[in-house]
């Protein structure tokens, strides 16, 4: 973390522990055949190295994870959650395989992950490096703060070269709001792009899970706009209300995909944010982007002029100029 950032960017024994059982389950085998895709050249060693080792219980629990539709993030969650160096951890979930933790610890020692890491030091050096130098000049909590509370974030970024190569995920803990990120993959037999040669990428994933995180655990807060708010329809295509069935999960769909679009704006240039919501439009489904954008803007213009505090006075007014915003962006 820089003098002028307020984003943790390091690497993670647990997290690399867990991913190094993922790189074993069929979810790998799973992503490829859903989207060819070439994963780092760490990640596709450590696969090799390991293939060994399938039958572990901790391959095995986590690959009876996967079948029974647990989510990636309640795993790797699960492993920010592990006290170190022990691997234990106190108050497992109710959904975690019985001695999970033991069956995790023992994986690592059997496998001497440690000096695996060890020889493979140089990309993972690498990877800190570039990631490390896209955040030099951000200030996450000063960005969020007009519309979450941010207080008492610590933000995480951990560059993962291992598994899931294909997307990123976030978990917090405590006070801890960590976002796990893979390189862009670069679909088919080419390399993945490196971090610091892909700002969209690394912005958008790290910006929308903060974002994400912060705003759930906010609208928990604050039932009573939340439910004021959701007295009205949120005008979402069918692909987003098929995908978020929930008012608070379309809401938040929308919500993320404005504040980072904002954060590209603002912190990358114009064409950039334009080519994001440009690209979350037609393939996502988002096609009232533009309206979000702009009815935030206008939140952000009012509440810098003092006519709300906080966007929890907002939050009611949200879809009904979301509804107004679409009439005008639909001309």
């Amino acid at each position: 973390m820089s003098a002028t950032s307020d984003v943790n960017v390091r690497h993670d024994d647990r997290v690399r522990l867990v991913s190094a059982v993922f790189a074993l389950s069929s979810a790998v085998d799973d992503a490829h055949a859903q989207r060819p895709h070439s994963a780092h050249a760490h990640a596709r060693a450590t696969r090799k190295k390991l293939a060994g080792f399938k039958q572990h219980p901790a391959v095995t629990s986590l690959e009876q994870l996967l079948q029974e539709g647990a989510p990636v993030e309640a795993m790797f969650g699960y492993a920010l959650r592990l006290k170190m160096p022990s691997l234990h951890i106190e108050h497992p979930p109710r959904w975690a395989p019985p001695q999970w933790d033991e069956q995790l610890r023992d994986f690592q020692e059997i496998t001497n992950l440690a000096a695996w890491w060890k020889a493979e030091d140089g990309p993972w050096a690498t990877s800190l490096t570039q990631a490390q130098r896209m955040f030099t000049q951000v200030n996450m909590r000063q960005f969020l703060a007009p519309f979450v509370d941010t207080s008492d974030a610590q933000f995480i970024l951990l560059p993962n070269i291992l598994y899931p190569a294909e997307h990123e995920i976030g978990a917090r803990v405590g006070h801890e709001i960590t976002c796990i990120v893979p390189p862009r993959p670069a679909w088919g037999d080419s390399p993945p792009w490196p971090f610091d040669e892909d700002p969209v990428h690394i912005y958008r994933a790290t910006v929308g899970q903060y974002t994400r995180l912060l705003m759930r655990d906010y609208l928990a807060h604050h039932e009573n706009q939340v439910n004021e708010a959701s007295l009205i329809e949120l005008p979402v295509s069918d692909s987003v209300r098929a995908q978020n069935p929930t008012w608070i999960d379309q809401f938040l769909a929308l919500f993320v995909s404005g504040v980072v679009a904002i954060f590209l704006e603002d912190r990358v240039n114009a064409a950039e944010a334009k080519a994001y919501t440009l690209m979350e439009s037609k393939v996502y489904g988002m096609a009232m982007l533009p309206g979000v954008i702009s009815v935030l803007r206008r939140y952000l213009n009012d509440l810098e002029a003092g006519k709300y505090s906080n966007f929890a006075e907002f939050l009611p007014l949200f879809p009904k100029q979301l509804r107004v915003a679409k009439r005008i962006y639909s001309l």
